[in-house]
């Protein structure tokens, strides 16, 4: 099935080796080189820890496009180009994340629809994932529920999970799930109300590095207010709970 049939029958496609080996080796380098150098000075709220304490654990970066020209480039290139396909229409350059899961430490992602975050009407976003690492069901590999994003929005309830603060409340769909095992460089993308979670890293030895690329639909409105008022409270929570 093409990735387009697949996005609108199943809510996701998957593209190996969308980027090749020197592609992937030239983001591994841009990425160490930020870690090292510009992590130290974002704010809090863009970057998270599973150990705020322990700077190994570094789980998640959000907006690289913001503060670095090669991933603003990155976002700008192929990814733009394929979500336009994906979605039939122009898109906005939304977030370009960092994630990563490491060895032993890496906590499940819960079940939920990325839409729910977003607050759009309608709908019309996607987000694509692309490994950094080899990811199987061992160390977390991203499982989705086909046919999900037909199904409108799914309730959401506080998750407490560092960088995922919802989750769906009444998930019981595992034995439905399709996981997803990639190689560095393929790409999954998803439909912002595609069902999809990840279990824990379970390796002692391997991370699950990836990068996150969200893209809305020039048609989708944004809830400005709504978002933002959000945005203020989950970062109220998490100065209070100490996780920032």
């Amino acid at each position: 099935m093409n990735p387009k049939k697949s996005f609108e029958q199943v809510g996701f496609a998957v593209i190996p080796g969308f980027y090749n080996g020197e592609e992937i080796q030239a983001i591994d380098g841009a990425m160490e080189n930020f870690i090292a150098k510009r992590v130290p000075t974002l704010p809090a709220e863009h970057v998270f820890y599973e150990d705020k304490n322990n700077h190994a654990t570094l789980k998640q970066i959000q907006c690289l496009h913001e503060h670095e020209g090669f991933f603003s480039d990155l976002f700008e290139g192929k990814p733009k180009q394929l979500a336009e396909e994906l979605l039939r229409e122009s898109v906005v350059c939304k977030n370009l994340q960092y994630f990563n899961k490491p060895p032993g430490l890496g906590k499940a992602t819960p079940a939920h629809q990325d839409g729910f975050y977003y607050t759009l009407e309608p709908c019309r976003a996607l987000t694509m994932w692309v490994a950094l690492d080899s990811v199987d069901e061992e160390n977390g590999c991203i499982r989705y529920l086909p046919g999900s994003h037909t199904q409108g929005m799914r309730r959401h309830v506080r998750s407490n999970v560092l960088g995922f603060s919802q989750g769906i409340s009444d998930y019981d769909s595992r034995a439905k799930e399709t996981p997803c095992p990639a190689q560095p460089g393929d790409l999954l993308a998803h439909h912002a109300l595609t069902i999809h979670r990840a279990d824990a890293n379970a390796s002692t030895t391997r991370s699950r590095r990836a990068l996150g690329f969200v893209f809305y639909g020039e048609s989708a409105k944004e809830d400005t207010p709504t978002h933002k008022a959000y945005q203020r409270e989950l970062r109220k929570e998490l100065i209070e709970s100490g996780k920032i």
